[in-house]
């Protein structure tokens, strides 16, 4: 009887089969952005069973770490030797897993199309540069932009006036700690355009003024402007590797010649990067990459300075829906993320007269809409839409450890002073309609924990005299940011 149970459990266990384990084979980063010159990076592959890497016997310049892995999660290291050849070169690194499951790391390596500035690297040095981006940040407490000026082909030809050190001084009096200094680099300040070369007549006077500010015991932000659009209007596949070479070329020579600065100078990659869709957003993550390693790569105090990344076209809700991976910094804690605000541009910008995109907004926000002129009341793009674009930032970026700046943001008034042609009938409430949104903007900004910077050119300061001439603005913005 005992024997007859025993051969019926056996034929029954015969049928029996052990659960199947899904094959598992993750690997972090399928596709690679090697520098040309000797360059380094690291990927985790996770599997439930042991793999191994290979590397095709034509790509020498290419080392792996190790060629197997146990089951579990396991970083892989990859080296790349330097590419002389002036062009970029390709490669594979394939992942095998005795699971069955295979994946292939698709390796670009760009060519030195430029020489490389990065001549004398330093050893890390922490000295001055212990706060994180989140520490940082807290201490930035009102920003303002150097704005038309430092961008535009000849310094302050936009503005009648240079920047001097008695400004400098003049700004933060009025209550401003924080300076974004918006700059041109690649469009008219290259001795050696072929080369990328920058005059270094134009890097001793740009470190002058950050010098300044820094001695003066305020924060600055600088970074490569609209330079003509160069960067910002190329954020194509086509342009890819010409961009993200010369950007490196300037990031060079633009962090060898300021990093002996401390924590109060950060670095800006780019300024309004025009992207659209994912596609984009991929190759502008390229650009942001090749900033970061350029940077880090010049050594000093740069291995730990804070580091600012451009959401799409710098659109906050762009930013939401599209950025959602940071570029890798080995440096934890130390980048932030930049936005700009114009809502509504109608209202904010547009002053030439309407647009084949929009109608001219002279009224906005609650209790301000005219009754003597109603067609020019705002019909979009208020309070509600200022909130939700805020919240958005804090959602994504704040709430998790990444500091926002807003980069840019202003509200033209339509008057005989700023030489518009097109006056609103009920001016008393437009300039009570400019003073709400430059107020509004400012106070939900740093409710959300966004440091502002409000976008000058002139309007507000009259830089030759440091003499405020809108002082009404000057009120929003300080009472806003308490």
């Amino acid at each position: 009887m005992f024997l007859g149970f025993l051969t019926v459990l056996a034929l029954f266990c015969s049928h029996c089969k052990k659960p199947e384990v899904p094959a598992e084979l993750v690997v972090s980063a399928l596709d690679v952005t090697a520098q040309a010159e000797d360059d380094s990076t690291e990927v985790t592959i996770r599997s439930n069973e042991v793999w191994t890497a290979t590397i095709n016997d034509m790509t020498p310049w290419i080392e792996i770490g190790r060629t197997r892995g146990e089951a579990g999660s396991t970083q892989l290291r990859l080296k790349f030797s330097s590419n002389g050849t002036g062009a970029p070169r390709y490669g594979i690194v394939t992942i095998t897993s005795r699971n069955g499951q295979a994946r292939r790391i698709k390796i670009t390596q760009i060519g030195n199309l430029y020489p490389t500035y990065n001549t004398s690297p330093q050893a890390p040095d922490a000295t001055g540069m212990s706060s994180t981006a989140v520490q940082l940040a807290a201490k930035m407490h009102m920003g303002i932009n150097f704005g038309n000026t430092m961008e535009s082909p000849v310094e302050g030809e936009w503005q009648n006036s240079k920047l001097t050190q008695s400004y400098v001084k003049f700004v933060k009096q009025l209550g401003f700690n924080t300076v974004r200094i918006p700059c041109n680099w690649n469009w008219t300040h290259l001795s050696d355009p072929d080369k990328a070369k920058i005059d270094p007549a134009w890097l001793n006077r740009v470190k002058e003024v950050v010098g300044w500010c820094v001695d003066n015991d305020m924060y600055v932000m600088l970074n490569t402007h609209g330079d003509n659009g160069w960067l910002e209007n190329n954020v194509n596949a086509e342009k890819q590797e010409s961009i993200n070479a010369k950007l490196k070329a300037l990031w060079e020579q633009i962090a060898t010649t300021m990093r002996d600065f401390d924590e109060h100078l950060i670095f800006a990659g780019t300024n309004e990067p025009a992207v659209e869709n994912a596609e984009q957003m991929s190759i502008l993550n390229s650009y942001h990459q090749t900033f970061i390693k350029a940077v880090r790569a010049t050594g000093g105090r740069n291995s730990y300075r804070v580091l600012v990344v451009q959401g799409p076209s710098t659109d906050p809700s762009k930013t939401f829906t599209l950025m959602n991976t940071l570029p890798i910094d080995e440096i934890p804690n130390k980048l932030m993320v930049e936005v700009h605000d114009y809502t509504p541009a109608t209202f904010t910008i547009l002053t030439g007269g309407d647009a084949t995109w929009g109608k001219m907004f002279y009224y906005w926000g609650k209790g301000n809409h005219s009754t003597i002129e109603p067609e020019r009341n705002a019909t979009y793009g208020e309070e509600d839409v200022i909130d939700s674009e805020f919240q958005k930032m804090k959602e994504k970026f704040v709430d998790k450890g990444i500091p926002v700046l807003l980069g840019e943001y202003a509200a033209w008034r339509r008057n005989a002073i700023n030489n518009s042609d097109f006056l609103p009938k009920d001016l008393a409430m437009h300039n009570k309609s400019v003073n709400d949104w430059t107020y509004y903007v400012t106070k939900q900004a740093k409710a959300n924990g966004i440091l502002p910077f409000y976008w000058e050119i002139g309007f507000m300061l009259d830089r030759a005299n440091n003499v405020v001439k809108d002082q009404p603005m000057l009120d929003a913005l300080m009472t806003g940011s308490k």
